[in-house]
């Protein structure tokens, strides 16, 4: 697919900062640049680290609003909105950076319990709705369990608004990939406003608690993305450590673009069954929440014979196969190993973990050398999948590219038992509750009803 790429606060900027940086490093034509992230902190701090994304298509807002300081929105959801709403007619021209006329869809990526990527980004996706005429997907970060509880009230509220306004949104769980995240020492800054303090171990609950946009390090996938390529900046003047959401940024990256940019190469051999955009928009048009999973296969690398050099008719049909490294003969990559492989990829760590049979529709990718495809071990996957899924709604294709590894990725599309987003929704609700014996508020659990019908939660 053709995309457009939106970031909205800190764990979004860095994402799609990520995303271009993937798309070149792996020869992809996904966006070619067509991209742009909005932040409400002062753009020296809301855009440190990022590279591939243009100064130009870097924008900050909200600085004219009272209650937005420096650091941006503080955590808070609803600040988050009413600094979108106040400044909108700047941010839909700001949109005019990006190319509508030659893409499939956009991308719209924010961590959903950050002020900025949770509230604003709501707004920016419906904004994004109006002026691109093809689909519009989300790609939103679920916190993790030990981040406070007003960041679970903030992801759960965010994430109806995102699934309401976008064609289909994609979730990536900090919590599932918690062993992937470095040491937090540097983020010790982590905002603890908008109403943290119900978080039961909350010790400051005062205004003068360091404020920093939540959409830094409350990101799925990384609470406060960065590039992977940050630390090899020669530019740098600092021995800074990699960023502690490096790791999973880049795995949010890779597995976004290995089925949105599927078949979008630089140079591609044809195919004998490939995917293509319409495949990938069809597995995403049942809308709701999705997930992907990814596995690898690394391929041995043999020495063959020289072509000058004949091979004896006589010798037996493996050692021929050695020699002339045939598929056929040796099958490094046989219907076997290419069924597990996918097997693998759906019972790997998905972006949230979920019940596989509650998918609605699945797309399976496969890429590496043509030869290493086994047919049979493609069809035989894909018969799986159907009985794992429950539907016959399976749709698959091959992405040929010179590799030395074969790399199967699957993307299970409305998917409606999700453990991790029913704990955020537990975690927001004791955090209402909390909310409601401290400062004896009536619950807004309830607003969403009073809302009309093209308002937020908020």
């Amino acid at each position: 697919m053709k995309l457009a790429f939106v970031g909205v606060g800190g764990a979004g900027t860095r994402i799609v900062d990520r995303l271009l940086a993937r798309e070149a490093e792996t020869d992809r034509t996904v966006s070619r640049g067509n991209a742009i992230v909005f932040d409400t902190a002062e753009p020296g701090d809301a855009f440190r680290g990022v590279e591939h994304v243009p100064e130009e298509c870097r924008v900050t807002f909200g600085d004219v609003h009272p209650d937005v300081g420096p650091a941006g929105t503080g955590g808070n959801p609803d600040l988050g909105v009413a600094a979108a709403r106040e400044d909108v007619y700047e941010l839909r021209r700001a949109f005019d950076a990006l190319e509508f006329t030659d893409v499939d869809g956009a991308v719209l990526v924010a961590g959903l319990a950050g002020g900025t990527g949770g509230g604003a980004g709501a707004v920016l996706l419906e904004e994004l709705q109006e002026v691109c005429d093809d689909p519009v997907y989300a790609l939103a970060v679920l916190p993790s369990a030990d981040e406070p509880a007003g960041r679970a009230l903030t992801a759960a509220r965010s994430l109806q608004s995102f699934v309401r306004i976008a064609d289909n949104v994609v979730c990536f769980d900090n919590e599932a990939w918690d062993s992937e995240i470095g040491p937090l020492e540097d983020l010790e800054s982590r905002t603890l406003s908008y109403e943290e303090s119900v978080d039961a171990d909350a010790e400051s609950t005062d205004d003068s608690s360091p404020a920093v946009d939540a959409d830094a390090d409350a990101d799925a996938d990384s609470r406060g993305p960065s590039s992977d390529v940050a630390s090899d900046d020669p530019d740098a003047e600092d021995d800074s450590p990699p960023h502690p959401y490096e790791t999973v940024n880049r795995a949010a990256a890779d597995r976004l673009l290995s089925i949105l940019g599927a078949g979008e190469l630089e140079s591609m051999t044809i195919a004998e069954n490939r995917i293509d955009a319409s495949d990938v928009a069809r597995t995403l048009e049942t809308g709701g929440v999705s997930t992907i999973g990814q596995a690898t296969l690394e391929l041995e690398q043999r020495q063959r014979a020289p072509d000058w050099l004949p091979v004896p008719s006589w010798l037996p049909a493996s050692f021929r196969g050695w020699l002339t490294d045939s598929p056929e003969d040796s099958g490094p990559t046989d219907a076997a190993r290419v069924k597990d492989l996918v097997q693998r990829a759906v019972e790997s760590r998905l972006t949230v973990p979920c019940a596989v049979d509650s998918a609605d529709r699945t797309l399976i990718v496969l890429s590496g050398p043509p030869s290493s495809v086994s047919r049979k071990g493609f069809e035989s996957a894909r018969h799986w999948l159907e009985g794992e899924a429950d539907t016959v709604d399976v749709m698959a294709g091959d992405e040929p590219r010179d590799a030395a590894e074969l790399t199967a990725t699957v993307l299970l599309s409305n998917v409606t038992e999700v453990p991790p987003v029913e704990a955020v929704q537990e975690r927001a609700l004791e955090a209402l509750e909390l909310l409601e014996d401290r400062d004896g508020r009536k619950s807004t659990a309830n607003a969403d009803d009073a809302a009309g019908e093209n308002e937020f939660i908020w």
